[in-house]
Formats: structure tokens, C-alpha cells, sequence
């Protein structure tokens, strides 16, 4: 029976296997594959651009997936929004989840779990792979290592993805470019490469790339970056002015003309007495805001693009408003998130498992889960005040949103039930032993303290709760020690000093009092 890679293509397992454990698409100097590219983006221009866009439409991608390139090396921008959208995934450790409960299953999700998930290079591989964001696609080629008994991962090597291209017919099959085929490139070798393609929109892997979205506004910036900078330098030098007499000639106006042009940057200048030259300092510099606001929106459409929102410190939002939004949208990072396992367990998990385990009917799940961020303290609050009212929740899910783990028996741990509230058979129990005189002082005092502890959320309440809700709001440490003075009156003290009355009257009563 034929082996199969993970597309249903049979395999040659002699020739194969040997092709697995080499390097096969390395550039060179001699090679088709030049790990060296022209520039296509100095001097672009809107015509060369529309080209460089069409010429990919029909399938050449080469020019655009070095527009591509280039755009994240001249944008800072553009450059920063794409590695943060890469690194919420690639930070991410994954999880892999067994088959079935059988032991055999259990035992391979194990396997892919330390030689996989726990790789050196799975970090970097996913960043490799989200290369696919900007250009619609990326190509990681698979170095296996092998021994007698088994397979392993020796490295995981990102190519450059000019050095393939999409077949004629459909558009969907990569291809490696080579000498065998200079027209329609080779097949990849099974088992030896992870396709990602980005899963932004729908259509052709070569028309799906971030790069092809925002590349017209990015060209747009870098004038506006030109003209911005010859204003600044217009604008911060004064006006030069030539004047020369009525009897001057054409060759001494010549050389008035010469002086004031090379004046602003040899600070220097000889003339004749009947000339001289006037600075004149322009009025203002209000051109400088169109430049400045064509730049910062052209950013703020980057942002939309790759991050799915522009909300930052940089366009006027608080600083409370910037610390929950300068991320990645949620439902942005888990799309990226699902694809990337989706091909991991396509052209990583079932490859890696058929060759040291055999063809399975099922196979463990390799997942990365970008977990949506919540603000814990709120959460804690709400609880808390929830619970004081009578609310029972289970331990294991307040545990979960601290990322706190259930603690063994044998544990060294902090913390533990609270103090119980005494009873009213408890209260006439300890009446009665102070009346015989039997009454312990520290019981007593540990029964007080622990019936106030049991009740301070509820005591304290009215008091808190003002001074919370208005901190909330505060953007600055000024704005909240202001808010702190205005709270004072808000305050609602009535059941904490009915707390303390109580209290004082229980103690009385116990004969702990030093009046009683």
C-alpha cells in the first residue's frame, strides 16, 4: 500500500526520505534562486506601482513580493503594527490535544507535544509563517533529522517566496522555481514544506497580502515624508534678497544672483559696495499641518488594515483608552491564530506522525488560542461584592482567571477560609462561660475579629465603592488626587459605625470590655 503525504500524493520512500533530510531550495550565485533582489521601490511612481500591481494579478509576483519586502524596511509604521500582529500569535505557547483517551493516542500527542509544540524554533517558525500577512503567502521548508529507529525536526528555514511561484492553470498550486522547469517551476517534495497562505480574503494566495492593501497609501506618505522635509528646510531658512543699484551690469547681477544662492549653505559672501543681500523671515508655517495630517491618516489606514482598529495614544485617546486598544483586535489575532494550526496540523503534526508512527485515522490536535484580555481586577470586584451577597461560584473558575492552579495536598500555600461567623448557640455558649468565669480573652477577641472580617465587604461598601468608581475614571495621578477630595462626601459610613456600635455593645457583653 502507497504512503501518502498529507495532499493524498504517493510517496517513494527510498527517494523520498533521502530528499527529506536535504536542503533543497537554497539560493546561489549560479542558482535561478538569487538571494538578492533590485530595489523596485525607489522612485516609484503611481504608473510603476499600477504595473507592479497587474503584473501580480497575472501571476509574477516577483516585483510586488519585493515591494512587499522593502515596505516594511522603510516604514516604521508599517514595520511596527505587522510585528505586533506577528507576535500576539508567535508569543503564544500552543496546546495538543490527544485523539482519543486510548494509550497509543495519548502516547503520540505526547511525542508531538515535546519534539513540536516545545521545538526552540516553533517561536520563530510561526513568525516565519506570518510573513504569509504582508505577502500573501510563505514557504517554510522542513530539514528533517533521522536514525535508524526514528524521525525528528533538525530546522524549520523560511524561504524567500520569490523563490516560487503559482501554477498557470488554477493559481493555487505552488510551485518551487527551477532549472528543471523555468517556465512552470517543480512540484514541492511531500512532506517537506509548510504552505501557509493568508487568510484574509478570499481568492488567490498572490492577491491576499496586506502589502497590496495599503501599498497605495504608503506611497502617498513617502511624497508626502519628501515634500514635509523640503518645506521644514525652506521654511527654517529666511528669505535671501539681492538688491543691487541702478548702475549695475548684467555680469555684476550675475554674481549677486550666485551669492544668494550659495549663501544658505556657504554662510559666506563677497560683493561689490554698491549690492548687498537682505534676510527676510516668513510670516508662518501653516502648510507644515497638511503635511503632518496627510501622513499621521495614511498611518491610521495602516492600522485599520493590520490591526483592525487605530485607537493609540498618538491620535488624542487617554492613555487608559491606548493601554486597552494599541493591540491587536481579538477576532484579528484568533483568525491568525486558527489558520496557523490549521496548516501546522496539516503540514507538520500528520507528516511528523506518519513517519515515525504510520498512516492513523486520527491525530492529535497541535492548537495556538490567543486568549481575549479582561480586565482581572474589575472582575475580582464584582465577584467580591456578588459573593458577600449570597452568590456561590465555583473556586476553580475565579482560579482560572487569576491563572492560578489548584494546589496539592502537600503544598506550602497562602491564604485560607475565612474566619466562620459565630452562631447564636456559639453566642450563649461563650455567655455562659464568662458568667462562670471560664472565658477565655483570646477566644473571644479571635470570635470578634473573625465576625467583623466576615462582613467588611458589605461594612465597607458605601464607603469604597464612590472613591472606586470615580478613580476609574482618572487619567493622571493629579486627576485622582482631586477626585479622592471630592469622594469624601459621597461616602455612605452608616454601616460601618453600626458595625463598630455592634461590636463594642458584643463586647461588653462577653465581659471583654475594660469597663465591663
Amino acid at each position: 500500500m502507497a504512503v501518502l503525504d498529507q495532499y493524498g500524493r504517493a510517496m517513494n520512500s527510498t527517494q523520498h526520505k533521502r530528499r527529506l533530510t536535504e536542503r533543497v531550495a537554497e539560493p546561489g550565485l549560479t542558482s535561478i534562486r538569487s538571494a538578492w533582489a533590485p530595489s523596485v521601490t525607489s522612485g516609484l511612481t503611481p504608473m510603476r506601482l499600477a504595473a507592479i500591481l497587474q503584473s501580480a494579478a497575472e501571476g509574477n509576483l516577483h516585483d510586488y513580493l519585493v515591494l512587499a519586502e522593502e515596505m516594511e524596511e522603510r516604514d516604521p509604521h508599517y514595520a511596527s503594527v505587522l510585528g505586533v500582529r506577528k507576535r500576539t500569535v508567535s508569543g503564544v505557547v500552543p496546546t495538543v490535544t490527544p485523539a482519543s483517551d486510548d494509550a497509543r493516542d495519548v502516547k503520540i500527542a505526547d511525542d508531538v507535544r515535546e519534539n513540536i509544540a516545545h521545538h526552540d524554533g516553533f517561536a520563530d517558525l510561526v513568525e516565519d509563517m506570518l510573513d504569509a500577512l504582508g505577502k500573501g503567502f510563505s514557504q517554510i521548508e522542513l530539514l528533517w533529522g533521522r536514525s535508524k529507529k526514528t524521525w525528528w525536526i533538525e530546522e524549520f528555514i523560511w524561504r524567500d517566496p520569490r523563490f516560487f511561484m503559482f501554477d498557470r492553470e488554477t493559481g493555487r498550486e505552488v510551485r518551487l522555481i527551477d532549472h528543471e522547469d523555468l517556465t512552470n517551476g517543480v512540484p514541492l517534495e511531500p512532506n517537506k514544506w509548510i504552505s501557509h497562505r493568508a487568510r484574509l480574503k478570499s481568492g488567490l494566495a498572490g492577491r491576499g497580502g496586506l502589502a497590496r492593501l495599503v501599498c497605495f497609501g504608503w506611497m502617498c506618505k513617502s511624497y508626502t515624508m519628501k515634500d514635509w522635509i523640503a518645506f521644514i528646510e525652506t521654511y527654517g531658512l529666511p528669505l535671501r534678497l539681492g538688491r543691487y543699484g541702478s548702475s549695475a551690469t548684467p555680469e555684476d547681477v550675475e554674481i549677486l544672483f550666485s551669492a544668494v544662492a550659495n549663501i544658505g549653505t556657504d554662510a559666506a559672501a563677497v560683493l561689490p559696495d554698491n549690492m548687498r543681500i537682505d534676510f527676510e523671515q516668513i510670516a508662518n508655517g501653516a502648510g507644515n499641518d497638511i503635511f503632518e495630517n496627510l501622513a499621521r491618516w495614511s498611518d491610521e489606514q495602516t492600522s485599520k488594515a493590520v490591526l483592525g482598529q487605530t485607537m493609540t495614544s498618538d491620535n488624542g485617546s487617554s492613555q487608559a483608552q491606548a493601554n486597552v486598544h494599541n493591540e491587536v483586535r481579538h477576532d484579528v489575532a484568533a483568525s491568525d491564530a486558527r489558520s496557523i494550526s490549521g496548516t501546522l496540523n496539516r503540514d507538520l503534526v500528520k507528516p511528523y506522525v506518519d513517519l515515525i508512527y504510520g498512516e492513523q485515522i486520527r491525530y492529535p490536535k497541535l492548537k495556538i488560542v490567543v486568549e481575549e484580555a479582561e480586565d482581572v481586577d474589575m472582575i475580582l470586584q464584582n465577584a467580591n461584592r456578588l459573593i458577600s451577597r449570597g452568590l456561590r461560584v465555583k473556586q476553580s473558575e475565579l482560579r482560572s482567571k487569576l491563572g492560578f492552579s489548584e494546589p496539592d495536598p502537600d503544598d506550602e500555600v497562602v491564604g485560607g477560609p475565612p474566619p466562620k461567623k459565630p452562631t447564636p448557640e456559639s453566642e450563649e455558649q461563650h455567655r455562659n462561660q464568662a458568667e462562670a468565669g471560664d472565658l477565655d480573652s483570646e477566644a473571644v477577641l479571635a470570635e470578634l475579629e473573625g465576625d467583623l472580617a466576615s462582613s467588611w465587604e458589605e461594612v465597607l461598601e458605601g464607603v469604597l465603592d464612590p472613591v472606586i468608581a470615580l478613580l476609574q475614571s482618572a487619567t493622571d495621578y493629579e486627576e485622582a488626587q482631586q477626585m479622592l477630595a471630592e469622594a469624601f462626601p459621597l461616602m455612605d459610613n452608616r454601616a460601618l459605625i453600626e458595625s463598630l456600635v455592634k461590636s463594642n455593645l458584643k463586647a461588653r457583653a462577653l465581659g471583654d470590655h475594660p469597663d465591663g
